[in-house]
């Protein structure tokens, strides 16, 4: 069966998509904000260090199990503890489908908010002011519009497979994103203000870098900027051809992920300071304020105090979180149409369209509870469910799968020491990530 499946074409085009899998909104909001709340400098420097000893052989491990199994995560898990336990292989493989559907129906919902926040300057810019204010206002209306909208966006891509769909909208998608950034951080630069925030991020004070709170958040925001432990990179990896460079092309989509980060970061904390030095208020008690706040409320009102150069600043910033967005829900996406496609027989439509039903019926009920709701399934998915799945792959590739594990045949060379990583280095990290994040 391994030879029909649908797959990557190209090395480049494996790259941009797993990189745009992992480049989401974590990356742009929630990697400047971690850096701007935790010393700058020193959050970069301890962030870069803990992406090689932790986030890199996550990201390996996960993408190393479905490229072996060329097959789901739950056909893989399972595969992997073939020798000790096949269900709870199967069973943790459903855990992570689960997750990522529901991971998927608030992400569809911010996504949406990205998508409204875009077209509320064209509205400006056509004197449509009723309009604009429904578009960058709170209501269940708009989400309901929206979230709807975005879901449409990501069926039409996977509808299309991996090779004419993923593949060939990463190839257009992830280009774009990068020229956007690049070019509003040129912007950027040109103001009052601009000069203090990229001192403030780049400038290093080695004496916060011992900082716990600093080093745990860095391991945090690391794990989670790369997607891992939700099964993208798993079944991203299954598309691979089995005699690809796995370590090669892992280093590439780490690199490609981590500069989008830091990119990211010359972009929002500069424009913080721009902020601050037109009068809007971006720090409370010492802190920066709430990512959310931050994205919908101090950049929007920055935006708005440029005059009409800011409609089309706020344009492209609002386009380029809704690129962020699409490529993630589209590896997410994946991981449910994959598994009815490979485990129940459907056909790659009819199991996209039951997949976006079921999408759209879970977001539709976090719209209609979302006081309480909303805020809930983000912490259970980003405390529990990631750094859990995490750890379950290192003792998954470390210990528990022997037959056909590459990793754990070898004697000696990268491999074997890489393997004695894994086993016993990587589980005790990402124990400490998890008693840190579940715990604070």
């Amino acid at each position: 069966m391994a030879q029909l499946r649908d797959g990557f074409q190209s090395r480049l085009g494996f790259v941009l998509a797993a990189a745009g899998a992992a480049v989401g909104l974590g990356n742009i909001w929630g990697f400047p904000t971690q850096a701007a709340n935790h010393g700058g400098g020193a959050f970069l420097l301890v962030y870069f260090v803990v992406i090689f000893l932790l986030a890199l052989p996550a990201l390996y491990t996960e993408l190393y199990i479905g490229h072996q199994a060329q097959s789901n995560p739950v056909k893989a898990l399972k595969q992997a503890w073939q020798d000790s336990n096949p269900k709870v292989g199967a069973a943790a493989g459903y855990v992570g489908l689960c997750g990522a559907i529901v991971m998927l129906s608030f992400y569809s919902i911010v996504a949406g908010w990205m998508l409204s926040f875009s077209l509320e300057p064209l509205a400006r810019l056509l004197e449509l002011n009723k309009l604009a204010e429904f578009l960058k206002g709170d209501s269940t209306l708009r989400n309901f519009i929206f979230t709807p909208l975005m879901l449409l966006l990501t069926a039409s891509i996977i509808l299309q497979g991996v090779k004419s769909g993923i593949e060939a909208w990463s190839r257009r998608l992830m280009p774009l994103l990068l020229l956007l950034l690049i070019g509003l951080i040129g912007y950027m630069a040109t103001l009052d203000g601009a000069i203090e925030g990229f001192k403030a991020y780049l400038v290093l004070d080695f004496s916060k870098v011992t900082d716990p709170d600093l080093v745990i958040a860095a391991m945090g925001q690391a794990f989670f900027s790369l997607s891992l432990g939700v099964g993208c990179m798993m079944i991203y990896g299954s598309y691979l051809k089995p005699n690809e460079n796995l370590p090669k092309l892992t280093a590439s989509v780490a690199l490609l992920d981590t500069g989008v980060a830091f990119l990211a970061g010359l972009l929002i904390i500069p424009a913080i300071f721009v902020a601050q030095q037109s009068g809007v208020e971006v720090f409370q008690d010492g802190k920066l304020i709430g990512e959310g706040r931050l994205i919908f409320a101090v950049l929007p009102e920055l935006f708005m105090n440029m005059g009409q150069i800011g409609l089309f600043v706020g344009l492209t910033f609002f386009v380029l979180m809704s690129i962020a967005s699409l490529t993630s829900t589209i590896s997410s996406t994946e991981i449910p149409v994959s598994f009815l496609v490979e485990n129940h027989g459907l056909k790659r439509k009819s199991a996209t369209i039951w997949v976006t039903l079921v999408i759209m019926l879970v977001s539709t009920t976090i719209i209609l509870n979302f006081e309480w709701l909303f805020g809930l399934i983000i912490s259970v998915f980003t405390q529990y469910q990631l750094p859990l799945m995490g750890l379950f792959y290192f003792l998954t590739v470390g210990w528990m799968w022997q037959r056909g594990n590459k990793l754990l045949e070898a004697s000696s060379g990268f491999h074997y020491y890489f393997a004695q990583y894994v086993r016993f280095v990587c589980p005790v990290l990402m124990t400490a990530v998890f008693v840190n994040v579940a715990l604070k």
